[in-house]
């Protein structure tokens, strides 16, 4: 026997002896060829794995507070911490690609770290932490820019004895009014600046209930009116007014067999008035007024402020009108007609034999109903449109040719234009849509989500329906829904400082105008993506700045205006560039781009092109940061340690995934992401794997934990994720997985 031959045989043998004594064997291959002859073994433990840093950062804050001044590394937003308000906006509400700007567009192009910023302005605090303060400015609104008419934030400066103000974003002067005037003392500060929140905290509300020059705007009316509303909306500002929620249900026999119906009534019902006998609390807004709908070959309104509910429908699809003034009504007023209602429903459409559904007109005649107020459409659907506004045709596109081919693109648009008309004429009249869709076969999601996507509403998937597994998740879902920390009729506008600008937006919004976003309804899960570019070089010596200001309605009925601030270090080398750099904003900025371009462009370029993009991203720190060593020698830096991980997780998402994946599972999958927060996405790419069978008698249970400082407190100290890896498993563990989004 040649000796070559014997050392390969020995290197066979090891390795067999190695992979069947210690772990779980490694499972078959699904696609590509077997491959021939050895294979050489890498050591598991040394490629960077991203629940390693996860599991660190997780560590350091959890007995740790954050100051947000300019120059500090920010936490993990994987990371429960609290943050201390020191003049710039929490992680929680805007993270950044990297902590420290570059100073011009060159050193931009040669580290291929992208310019972003992702905003989440209604985002969830920790209860330790100090809520975002309400500021009352009375009829004259809050002080802003004459010039770029940014908001009044702690980074501003005071002039000429406090008469004027000098603007961080464009420098311009401003004089104060007369009523906000007060004087400096010796380091040219206000002598009320700790008594005014709005001059020392990055992230506030200006209430400006009063100041008519902020309210919403009724969009003016169309030549081709598409539906008729008994009330007359005139065009021009209308009057703050608490959230009403609209409910339509899907009667159609689709709905009924597979018993979406009556689960859905079930979950209304359960959120409306809570369950005793299983000790769950009512969780709708006390402010909130409510109408009940049906749908299936018509429309069915329900009259609930009568003392007999009488049901009054519409047949007319084409040219839908609201029947009745009147139709809302308090849930806990008029407690027996809606509970009546409710019950009711399954048993009265139980014989129903229509197939049909006029999803598209059932949307129309909402908004007749809430035009000229806005606020929340909630569908239970489970049908295709086949009549009324926007019906589409019964026969799938032959999904199989397409792929692959420039049709491809087409799978992720509206196969009829009138869905875009829809989508368009609720953004403007501030109503929400969001949809529970319980699909038996194909349902067209491309075309019924684009409503979701543009108004800010949430598309939550069931197919197939089972009610003993899928009831309680719409329960819960519809829970959230509706308890969740969130406004209407929204405006958003990005600002900032001179030099740069924003390049483009990615999320789930209506663009109502050039830099300026429209969402009907943003909740606190809700995040989308800016795009930054230089105008010219900025100087080290001075900060750039962002600011981002959300015009809404509160679900209370208060008109406000949340501003987030955020001042940043601007930075020459690309050394300083990349250690703060961040890799959750990268991550999400590039989903939300590649989620955006769907319908432009095929899957396969898109996965090509963020293959690019993470090797030009490591290729420019090697080029920048660590020319000297061997080209042989793997450099990677710290904040992008679990990049490609991640890239090739993203690869591997329902939209982008390389095998057959239904249109209808992707445009899901792709408005969700759209609309996903940077926590939501990082657990959505790598689902945490939890070893049960290692978990002590203490974990998740409350402990009193002594600090550094010899106080004691009760925590509840979560067990640690594993690597999600079989090399790591043991062949009798037991282990949990899943994508924990909360």
């Amino acid at each position: 026997m040649d000796i070559r031959e014997i050392q390969r045989w020995t290197r066979r043998q090891s390795l067999d002896m190695y992979t069947h004594s210690n772990h779980i064997p490694q499972p078959p291959h699904s696609a590509g060829l077997q491959y021939k002859g050895l294979r050489p073994r890498i050591d598991p433990a040394q490629v960077p794995s991203p629940i390693d840093a996860i599991e660190r950062d997780r560590r350091v804050w959890e007995s740790k507070t954050h100051t947000t001044l300019p120059g500090t590394h920010a936490p993990l937003c994987t990371s429960d911490f609290v943050a201390v308000d020191q003049g710039n906006s929490s992680p929680k509400f805007v993270r950044v690609s990297t902590w420290n700007m570059p100073s011009t567009s060159k050193l931009v192009s040669d580290c291929h770290v992208p310019v972003a910023a992702i905003f989440q302005p209604f985002a969830e605090q920790s209860p330790a932490e100090e809520p975002v303060p309400v500021i009352q400015t009375g009829p004259s609104g809050p002080p802003r820019c004459a010039r770029c008419r940014s908001y009044i934030n702690p980074w501003c400066r005071w002039m000429s004895g406090g008469i004027r103000w000098k603007c961080n974003l464009c420098g311009h002067e401003t004089e104060v009014t007369p009523e906000y005037f007060c004087n400096l003392d010796a380091n040219f500060l206000r002598l009320d600046h700790m008594q005014r929140p709005e001059l020392n905290k990055g992230t506030v509300d200006f209430e400006v209930t009063s100041s008519k020059e902020y309210w919403a705007q009724n969009p003016p009316a169309h030549i081709a009116q598409p539906f008729y509303s008994v009330e007359t909306v005139q065009p021009g500002p209308r009057d703050p007014c608490s959230l009403t929620y609209i409910f339509a249900f899907d009667v159609s026999i689709d709905a009924i067999s597979s018993g979406f119906l009556h689960a859905s009534c079930v979950a209304l019902k359960t959120i409306l008035y809570g369950n005793p006998d299983l000790g769950i609390e009512p969780s709708y807004p006390t402010s909130s007024r409510l109408a009940i709908t049906t749908f299936d070959s018509s429309l069915h309104f329900y009259d609930l402020a009568s003392e007999i509910t009488q049901m009054l429908v519409v047949a007319d699809l084409d040219e839908v009108f609201l029947p009745k003034l009147g139709l809302f009504v308090d849930p806990m007023e008029r407690r027996s007609a809606v509970e009546s209602l409710i019950d009711s429903l399954p048993s009265q459409f139980a014989g129903a034999t229509s197939s049909d559904s006029c999803l598209g007109s059932m949307i129309r005649g909402s908004l007749a109903a809430l035009a000229g107020r806005g606020g929340h459409l909630v569908l239970f659907h489970s049908a295709l449109p086949t009549v009324g506004a926007g019906e589409l045709p019964l026969t799938p596109p032959a999904e199989t040719a397409l792929y692959d081919t420039d049709k491809e693109k087409t799978l992720h648009s509206p196969r009829s234009g009138t869905w875009i008309s829809i989508a368009e004429e609720c953004a403007e009249h501030g109503v929400a849509v969001s949809m529970v869709l319980a699909p038996s076969k194909y349902m067209d999601t491309g075309s019924v989500c684009i409503v979701a996507t543009r108004t800010g509403g949430d598309v939550f998937w069931h197919p197939r329906f089972v009610p003993e597994r899928d009831g309680p998740v719409v329960q819960g879902q519809l829970r959230r829904l509706v308890s969740r920390g969130q406004g209407y009729n929204c405006m958003a506008r990005v600002r900032t400082s001179y030099g740069l600008q924003v390049k483009a937006h990615y999320g789930a919004f209506y663009t109502s105008a050039p830099n300026e976003l429209a969402f009907a309804n943003m909740s606190s899960d809700a995040a989308f993506s800016v795009e930054l570019e230089h105008t010219r070089t900025l100087s080290p010596r001075e900060h750039a700045f962002l600011q981002c200001a959300v015009l809404y309605t509160s679900v209370e009925g208060q008109r406000r205006v949340r501003v987030i601030n955020l001042a940043m270090d601007v930075v020459e080398l690309a050394g300083s560039l990349f250690q703060y750099a961040d890799l959750e904003s990268v991550l999400s900025h590039f989903a939300k781009e590649a989620m955006s371009t769907m319908s432009q462009q095929r899957t396969l370029i898109i996965r090509e092109e963020l293959t690019e993009k993470c090797a030009s991203l490591l290729l420019g720190y090697r080029t920048q940061c660590a020319a000297a060593t061997r080209s042989t020698q793997l450099i990677i830096p710290e904040a992008f340690r679990a990049l490609p991980a991640f890239t090739l997780a993203l690869q591997k998402t329902k939209p982008l995934k390389a095998r057959q994946v239904s249109s209808d599972v992707r445009n899901y999958h792709v408005h969700h992401i759209l609309s996903m927060s940077p926590r939501a996405l990082m657990h959505y790419l790598y689902p945490r794997l939890l070893a049960l069978h290692d978990l002590d008698d203490h974990i998740a249970l409350p402990q009193v934990v002594t600090e550094e400082d010899g106080t004691k407190t009760e925590k509840t100290l979560m067990p640690f994720c594993m690597r999600n890896s079989y090399f790591f498993m043991e062949a009798g563990g037991i282990y949990l997985i899943g994508m924990f989004c909360a």
